[in-house]
């Protein structure tokens, strides 16, 4: 989706149709009862492993005390706004035409460099922050770790609620490509408090600066280095990746969907149509050879005495 979702869960592809051909009818049944098993087994893999760890980052988080109250409130808000979009504005499409239509098919399929970019993000914005954090904590910095927490807590939620929106296969793309635009947007701003606390309100005492240890001075340009990185990096992903790029292919894949299950849907009514017709066209055929066929002539034959 926005492309740290990617980095962190993978996606599971449907059969190819080849391999479904050249299976018998009779090992259908046996094949599609595996696939629901690899399915089902694939994604509590999934969520064991990415999501209940997110879990245990945002509860941990929560009750820190380090995030502010309008960041945890954002989530719930977020996924109410998404579920109301879901289901009064852009509902999801399904039909033979868009098989593909809600959760199976990705939004944007990167290249070489993209994947590069999608682990660049996984690493300035996941990696980097959660170890300056727990770093924070090993140290005793406390203004390290107030400063981050909110940026990761977000973090967090977005990369939780893209799996369950991607994964669960019943939202159309624009709603899914909604979610990382809204995090994003956000966390721009929790950024740019978290430079502003590193750069201006964070700084060496000013007896100790002549003779402060290398490793505070590095670990203060560290934590600004990582601020700024962030702002950078997710700035130029939702100005030049989300809204030029994902977004518009979003829509366009939603209005296909659209067109396609309003396609087939007018071809199933015009097929009924027509066996409607050629049913009544039969039916008055046959009352009208009744109403046509010759009466009964009498028997002359017997001639009455």
């Amino acid at each position: 989706m926005s492309g740290l979702s990617l980095a962190v869960a993978p996606r599971s592809h449907p059969e190819p149709p080849a391999a479904a051909a050249s299976s018998g009818p009779g090992k259908r049944p046996q094949q599609q009862q595996q696939q629901q098993q690899a399915v089902m087994g694939g994604v509590m893999g999934s969520l064991r492993v990415i999501e209940l760890q997110l879990v245990a980052f945002i509860m941990v988080f929560s009750a820190s005390g380090l995030v502010p109250l309008i960041d945890l409130l954002f989530p719930a808000l977020a996924t109410l706004y998404v579920a109301v979009l879901s289901r009064l504005a852009f509902p999801a499409h399904r039909g033979a035409g868009s098989a593909e239509s809600a959760g199976d098919e990705e939004i944007f399929r990167g290249r070489g460099w993209f994947r590069g970019y999608v682990v660049v993000g996984t690493t300035v914005g996941l990696f980097l922050p959660l170890a300056y954090v727990l770093g924070g904590f090993a140290r005793g910095d406390d203004h390290a770790v107030r400063s981050a927490t909110p940026h990761l807590f977000l973090l967090s939620c977005q990369i939780l609620t893209e799996n369950v929106v991607g994964g669960l296969g019943i939202f159309s793309p624009p709603v899914r490509a909604l979610v990382p635009m809204l995090y994003t947007v956000r966390r721009v701003f929790v950024v740019i408090d978290w430079v502003h606390d590193v750069w201006i309100n964070k700084a060496l005492p000013a007896t100790a600066t002549a003779t402060a240890n290398l490793q505070d001075v590095g670990w203060m340009w560290f934590g600004r280095s990582l601020a700024v990185a962030n702002l950078v990096y997710f700035s130029v992903n939702l100005l030049v990746f989300l809204i030029p790029q994902f977004l518009p292919r979003a829509f366009e894949m939603y209005f296909k969907q659209r067109d396609g299950a309003e396609t087939v849907a007018k071809a199933a009514e015009d097929k009924q149509a027509a066996k409607d017709n050629v049913r009544a066209s039969t039916e008055d055929a046959g009352r009208t050879g009744k109403d046509h066929a010759p009466a009964s002539k009498p028997d002359h034959s017997k001639k009455t005495e």
